[in-house]
């Protein structure tokens, strides 16, 4: 399954994750759009797939599911049960699975189909400008040139980390595939602290956006660990050092270790939703 060798692909669902999905495909040629059909309930979905990605569309996931070599996932966990149902008996065992559902397991996903070859992704909301953070594992059926493959279509999308153990993939739901909300919900603080002193909320966005990515991409670069840099930020009894005093005194690390393990909590109990 390399670029010479281009499998027929259903995306079965097609939101936001699919689209990004198909798009890193495209772009690195690791499937073209005639070789792509995505199915979603939603006129304007398919509309926008059809028009922006050129794939082909279809409200039927039975249609798109027929024929392919690889299925792509890319509902709702609520909805997996349901999808799951319909599928059961019209997909070939012998086809490469893929899902990024969150909390679905891949054993929930082999009994209903009857598939080998399962590849798990969490992926996250940077993979639509391909600067994302993927954790994937499969089942040990899946072949080296499919699990090279898969490795391929989640490299697309950014960074990639394969795991032995699936249980992982619930974690990382918690922390990377969480994540960018956690940060975006600091960054909204943040902006919001800007204003309250005084700054246009123009300019407060603009100095809070900016320190957010040159600190990620400087921790990233440095190779060095944040408390170390955290550390070369902060003068004894200067400003940094009170404003992280009160971070510290407000319970900034405890709730930030509450709020992920109440995630991966509810990743579990969504893939123990996605059963029925």
């Amino acid at each position: 399954m390399g670029t010479s060798e281009s499998p027929r692909i259903a995306f079965i669902g097609g939101g936001i994750m699919a689209e990004a999905f198909i798009r890193g495909m495209l772009q690195k040629s690791l499937a073209k759009p005639g070789e792509i059909i995505a199915s979603d309930p939603l006129v304007e979905r398919r509309a926008l797939l059809a028009e922006k990605l050129g794939v082909r569309v279809s409200a039927s996931n039975l249609e798109a599911a027929s024929g392919v070599e690889v299925i792509v996932l890319a509902v709702k966990p609520q909805v997996l049960g349901k999808v799951l149902r319909e599928l059961t008996g019209h997909v070939s065992p012998d086809i490469l699975l893929l899902t990024f559902v969150a909390g679905a397991k891949m054993e929930t996903i082999r009994q209903a189909l009857g598939v080998k070859a399962i590849v798990r992704i969490m992926p996250n909301t940077p993979c639509q400008i391909g600067e994302g953070m993927s954790v994937w594992t499969a089942t040990a059926e899946t072949s080296p040139q499919q699990r090279e493959w898969a490795r391929q279509v989640v490299a697309s999308l950014g960074e990639e980390v394969y795991v032995e153990n699936e249980e992982y993939l619930d974690m990382a739901t918690a922390l990377n595939g969480s994540g960018p909300a956690y940060v975006f919900l600091f960054m909204e603080a943040l902006i919001d602290a800007g204003v309250h002193l005084g700054l246009s909320r123009a300019i407060s966005e603009k100095l809070v956006l900016q320190t957010v990515r040159g600190s990620a991409i400087y921790a990233q670069s440095s190779g060095l660990h944040p408390a170390v840099l955290r550390n070369m930020v902060t003068s004894p009894g200067g400003t940094t050092a009170e404003a992280l005093y009160r971070l510290e005194e407000g319970g900034l690390r405890a709730t930030i270790s509450r709020a992920v393990a109440a995630a991966y909590e509810k990743a579990k109990l969504l893939g123990e939703l996605s059963k029925r």
